[in-house]
């Protein structure tokens, strides 16, 4: 499905420049890696904290000494 979307003077010529800069065939292509690049699932790198190796894994391991 295709659709027109109106955007200020100021804002189509960003999009030109994008355009150049990534060097995409169309505009669409170049929003289109913005938002997938936006979107990408971020690292949880640090998600548990500054926690030990000991501490995360103290309970997890089953009635065998077993992980």
């Amino acid at each position: 499905m295709v659709t027109t979307i109106q955007v200020s003077e100021k804002m189509l010529m960003m999009l030109k420049k994008l355009k150049e800069q990534m060097q995409a065939s169309s505009y669409e292509e170049a929003m289109e890696r913005i938002v997938v690049e936006r979107t990408k699932p971020k690292s949880l790198a640090g998600f548990l904290g500054k926690k030990t190796t000991k501490e995360i894994l103290k309970g997890l391991k089953d009635k065998n000494d077993r992980f």
